[in-house]
Protein backbone atom coordinates (compact mmCIF):
# COMPACT_ATOMS: atom_id res chain seq x y z
CA UNK A 1 0.00 0.00 0.00
CA UNK A 2 2.77 2.05 0.93
CA UNK A 3 4.73 1.42 -2.20
CA UNK A 4 1.69 1.94 -4.17
CA UNK A 5 1.17 5.63 -2.69
CA UNK A 6 5.13 6.20 -3.23
CA UNK A 7 4.40 5.14 -6.81
CA UNK A 8 1.67 7.29 -7.56
CA UNK A 9 3.18 10.34 -5.95
CA UNK A 10 5.95 9.55 -8.43
CA UNK A 11 4.36 9.55 -10.82
CA UNK A 12 2.37 12.29 -10.68
CA UNK A 13 5.49 14.66 -10.41
CA UNK A 14 6.75 13.30 -13.44
CA UNK A 15 3.40 14.00 -14.87
CA UNK A 16 3.97 17.66 -13.67
CA UNK A 17 7.13 17.80 -15.22
CA UNK A 18 6.22 16.78 -18.27
CA UNK A 19 3.24 19.29 -18.35
CA UNK A 20 5.54 22.30 -17.89
CA UNK A 21 7.71 21.29 -20.53
CA UNK A 22 4.28 20.71 -23.09
CA UNK A 23 2.86 24.25 -21.72
CA UNK A 24 6.45 25.63 -22.16
CA UNK A 25 5.94 25.73 -26.06
CA UNK A 26 3.33 24.11 -27.11
CA UNK A 27 3.78 24.48 -30.61
CA UNK A 28 6.83 22.96 -29.98
CA UNK A 29 5.44 19.67 -29.26
CA UNK A 30 2.78 20.27 -32.05
CA UNK A 31 5.74 20.08 -34.70
CA UNK A 32 7.40 17.49 -32.47
CA UNK A 33 4.51 15.56 -32.84
CA UNK A 34 4.09 16.01 -36.97
CA UNK A 35 8.00 14.65 -37.34
CA UNK A 36 7.43 11.66 -35.62
CA UNK A 37 4.10 11.62 -38.21
CA UNK A 38 5.69 12.21 -41.57
CA UNK A 39 8.48 9.44 -39.75
CA UNK A 40 6.05 6.75 -39.67
CA UNK A 41 4.24 7.83 -42.83
CA UNK A 42 7.51 7.55 -44.60
CA UNK A 43 8.06 4.32 -42.95
CA UNK A 44 4.64 2.95 -44.20
CA UNK A 45 5.20 4.50 -47.33
CA UNK A 46 8.62 2.07 -47.67
CA UNK A 47 6.80 -1.03 -46.47
CA UNK A 48 3.86 -0.29 -48.81
CA UNK A 49 6.24 0.01 -51.97
CA UNK A 50 7.59 -3.89 -50.83
CA UNK A 51 3.87 -5.07 -50.69
CA UNK A 52 3.77 -3.56 -54.61
CA UNK A 53 6.84 -5.27 -55.41
CA UNK A 54 4.96 -8.77 -53.84
CA UNK A 55 1.84 -7.70 -55.93
CA UNK A 56 3.82 -7.20 -59.01
CA UNK A 57 6.13 -10.62 -58.61
CA UNK A 58 2.23 -12.26 -58.21
CA UNK A 59 1.17 -10.56 -61.35
CA UNK A 60 3.92 -11.89 -63.33
CA UNK A 61 3.70 -15.68 -62.15
CA UNK A 62 -0.51 -15.58 -63.02
CA UNK A 63 0.27 -14.23 -66.21
CA UNK A 64 2.98 -16.97 -66.58
CA UNK A 65 0.56 -19.44 -65.73
CA UNK A 66 -2.28 -18.54 -67.96
CA UNK A 67 0.22 -18.41 -70.90
CA UNK A 68 1.28 -22.34 -69.61
CA UNK A 69 -2.67 -23.29 -69.52
CA UNK A 70 -2.73 -21.76 -73.14
CA UNK A 71 0.01 -23.58 -74.61
CA UNK A 72 -1.12 -26.60 -72.70
CA UNK A 73 -5.10 -26.25 -73.64
CA UNK A 74 -3.52 -25.56 -77.56
CA UNK A 75 -1.07 -28.97 -77.64
CA UNK A 76 -4.23 -31.39 -75.56
CA UNK A 77 -6.18 -30.19 -78.48
CA UNK A 78 -3.57 -30.91 -81.19
CA UNK A 79 -3.04 -34.48 -79.96
CA UNK A 80 -6.61 -35.13 -79.84
CA UNK A 81 -7.02 -34.36 -83.21
CA UNK A 82 -4.14 -36.69 -84.49
CA UNK A 83 -5.43 -39.75 -82.60
CA UNK A 84 -3.32 -39.99 -79.78
CA UNK A 85 -5.37 -39.78 -76.36
CA UNK A 86 -2.45 -40.99 -74.62
CA UNK A 87 -0.48 -38.00 -75.14
CA UNK A 88 -3.23 -35.86 -74.94
CA UNK A 89 -4.00 -37.13 -71.55
CA UNK A 90 -0.83 -37.01 -70.26
CA UNK A 91 -1.11 -32.73 -71.39
CA UNK A 92 -4.86 -32.69 -69.93
CA UNK A 93 -3.65 -33.95 -66.57
CA UNK A 94 -1.06 -31.46 -66.58
CA UNK A 95 -3.19 -28.83 -68.20
CA UNK A 96 -5.67 -29.32 -64.76
CA UNK A 97 -2.55 -29.12 -62.28
CA UNK A 98 -1.74 -25.82 -64.44
CA UNK A 99 -5.39 -24.11 -64.11
CA UNK A 100 -5.11 -25.40 -60.27
CA UNK A 101 -2.24 -22.99 -59.68
CA UNK A 102 -4.00 -20.62 -62.27
CA UNK A 103 -6.62 -20.07 -59.96
CA UNK A 104 -4.69 -19.98 -56.67
CA UNK A 105 -1.98 -17.50 -57.90
CA UNK A 106 -5.00 -15.15 -59.15
CA UNK A 107 -6.65 -15.89 -55.71
CA UNK A 108 -3.96 -14.51 -54.11
CA UNK A 109 -3.39 -11.66 -56.40
CA UNK A 110 -6.83 -10.52 -55.89
CA UNK A 111 -6.14 -10.79 -51.70
CA UNK A 112 -2.96 -8.60 -52.44
CA UNK A 113 -4.27 -6.10 -54.95
CA UNK A 114 -7.41 -5.48 -52.50
CA UNK A 115 -4.75 -5.09 -49.42
CA UNK A 116 -2.60 -2.82 -51.61
CA UNK A 117 -5.41 -0.48 -52.42
CA UNK A 118 -6.58 -0.64 -48.83
CA UNK A 119 -2.65 0.37 -47.69
CA UNK A 120 -2.39 2.97 -50.12
CA UNK A 121 -5.77 4.71 -49.29
CA UNK A 122 -4.82 4.72 -45.58
CA UNK A 123 -1.80 6.47 -46.55
CA UNK A 124 -3.31 8.55 -49.04
CA UNK A 125 -5.46 9.70 -46.36
CA UNK A 126 -2.63 9.91 -43.47
CA UNK A 127 -1.24 12.14 -45.45
CA UNK A 128 -3.72 14.36 -46.15
CA UNK A 129 -4.22 14.68 -42.76
CA UNK A 130 -0.33 15.79 -42.23
CA UNK A 131 -1.03 18.69 -44.86
CA UNK A 132 -4.00 19.78 -42.79
CA UNK A 133 -1.96 19.28 -39.22
CA UNK A 134 0.80 21.43 -40.81
CA UNK A 135 -1.58 23.77 -41.74
CA UNK A 136 -3.22 24.03 -38.85
CA UNK A 137 0.14 24.39 -37.17
CA UNK A 138 0.72 27.60 -39.31
CA UNK A 139 -2.42 28.69 -38.22
CA UNK A 140 -1.90 28.29 -34.88
CA UNK A 141 1.77 29.42 -34.39
CA UNK A 142 0.78 32.84 -35.82
CA UNK A 143 -2.18 33.43 -33.92
CA UNK A 144 -0.45 32.57 -30.58
CA UNK A 145 2.19 35.32 -31.86
CA UNK A 146 -0.11 37.54 -32.55
CA UNK A 147 -2.12 37.13 -29.81
CA UNK A 148 1.14 37.33 -27.29
CA UNK A 149 2.01 40.53 -29.05
CA UNK A 150 -1.72 42.28 -28.45
CA UNK A 151 -1.15 41.06 -25.04
CA UNK A 152 2.05 42.75 -24.62
CA UNK A 153 0.24 45.79 -26.45
CA UNK A 154 -2.47 45.87 -23.73
CA UNK A 155 -0.52 45.47 -20.58
CA UNK A 156 2.01 48.04 -21.86
CA UNK A 157 -1.22 50.43 -22.50
CA UNK A 158 -2.20 49.84 -18.92
CA UNK A 159 1.23 50.58 -17.27
CA UNK A 160 2.86 53.35 -19.58
CA UNK A 161 1.50 56.90 -18.93
CA UNK A 162 3.56 59.27 -20.61
CA UNK A 163 3.97 62.55 -18.77
CA UNK A 164 6.20 64.55 -16.63
CA UNK A 165 5.78 62.39 -13.31
CA UNK A 166 7.07 59.11 -15.45
CA UNK A 167 10.68 58.79 -15.62
CA UNK A 168 9.88 58.64 -19.26
CA UNK A 169 8.00 61.96 -18.83
CA UNK A 170 11.38 63.56 -17.22
CA UNK A 171 13.61 62.58 -19.87
CA UNK A 172 11.49 63.43 -22.38
CA UNK A 173 11.40 66.99 -20.36
CA UNK A 174 15.11 67.16 -20.33
CA UNK A 175 15.62 66.29 -24.25
CA UNK A 176 13.31 69.31 -24.73
CA UNK A 177 15.24 71.69 -22.94
CA UNK A 178 18.49 70.28 -24.79
CA UNK A 179 16.60 71.03 -28.29
CA UNK A 180 15.59 74.36 -26.99
CA UNK A 181 19.31 75.47 -25.76
CA UNK A 182 20.37 73.94 -29.53
CA UNK A 183 17.87 76.27 -31.22
CA UNK A 184 18.73 79.01 -28.80
CA UNK A 185 22.18 78.55 -29.93
CA UNK A 186 21.68 78.64 -33.91
CA UNK A 187 19.56 81.67 -33.49
CA UNK A 188 21.96 83.43 -31.37
CA UNK A 189 24.89 82.61 -34.42
CA UNK A 190 22.27 83.75 -36.83
CA UNK A 191 22.50 87.25 -35.13
CA UNK A 192 25.99 87.38 -34.66
CA UNK A 193 26.23 86.72 -37.99
CA UNK A 194 24.69 90.15 -39.78
CA UNK A 195 27.15 92.06 -37.70
CA UNK A 196 28.94 94.44 -39.92
CA UNK A 197 27.19 93.53 -42.49
CA UNK A 198 26.23 97.27 -43.27
CA UNK A 199 29.64 98.45 -43.16
CA UNK A 200 30.52 95.46 -45.90
CA UNK A 201 27.63 96.86 -47.99
CA UNK A 202 28.51 100.45 -47.85
CA UNK A 203 32.07 99.62 -48.44
CA UNK A 204 31.20 98.29 -51.56
CA UNK A 205 28.25 100.79 -52.63
CA UNK A 206 31.69 103.09 -52.37
CA UNK A 207 33.72 101.10 -54.17
CA UNK A 208 30.91 100.70 -57.44
CA UNK A 209 30.76 104.63 -57.34
CA UNK A 210 34.92 104.90 -57.99
CA UNK A 211 34.42 102.23 -60.37
CA UNK A 212 31.92 104.09 -62.42
CA UNK A 213 33.62 107.64 -61.63
CA UNK A 214 37.04 106.07 -62.97
CA UNK A 215 35.37 104.47 -65.94
CA UNK A 216 33.66 108.16 -66.91
CA UNK A 217 37.12 109.57 -66.35
CA UNK A 218 38.40 107.20 -68.94
CA UNK A 219 35.55 107.87 -71.50
CA UNK A 220 36.61 111.57 -70.86
CA UNK A 221 39.77 110.97 -71.46
CA UNK A 222 39.00 108.95 -75.13
CA UNK A 223 36.60 111.96 -76.24
CA UNK A 224 33.69 109.45 -75.71
CA UNK A 225 31.60 111.87 -73.70
CA UNK A 226 32.46 115.57 -72.94
CA UNK A 227 33.00 116.48 -68.99
CA UNK A 228 29.77 118.79 -69.13
CA UNK A 229 27.94 115.28 -70.11
CA UNK A 230 29.98 113.80 -66.86
CA UNK A 231 28.66 114.14 -63.39
CA UNK A 232 31.84 115.22 -62.62
CA UNK A 233 31.13 119.49 -62.18
CA UNK A 234 27.67 118.28 -59.76
CA UNK A 235 29.69 115.69 -57.94
CA UNK A 236 32.17 118.41 -57.22
CA UNK A 237 30.12 121.34 -56.53
CA UNK A 238 27.91 118.94 -53.76
CA UNK A 239 31.50 117.99 -52.56
CA UNK A 240 32.48 121.11 -52.41
CA UNK A 241 30.74 122.93 -49.61
CA UNK A 242 31.25 119.94 -47.42
CA UNK A 243 34.77 120.25 -47.56
CA UNK A 244 35.19 123.59 -47.11
CA UNK A 245 32.70 123.23 -43.76
CA UNK A 246 35.00 120.60 -42.74
CA UNK A 247 38.36 122.78 -43.36
CA UNK A 248 36.99 125.80 -41.95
Amino acid sequence: MILHKFWSAFVAQINKVANLFWEADPIAQMRYEYDRAVEQLKEGRTGLEQYRGLVERVTRQVLANRSHVQKLEAETKAYLKVGDRATAAKFALELQKAKEELATNEQQLQMHETAYGNSLKKIQHANEKLIELRERIQKYDAELKMSSAEAEIAKLSQTFDVNLTTDFGEIESVIQQKIDQNRGKVRVAADLSEKGIAEIKAEERMRGELAEQALQNFEVELGLKSPETTPMAQTAKDLGPATEKQTS
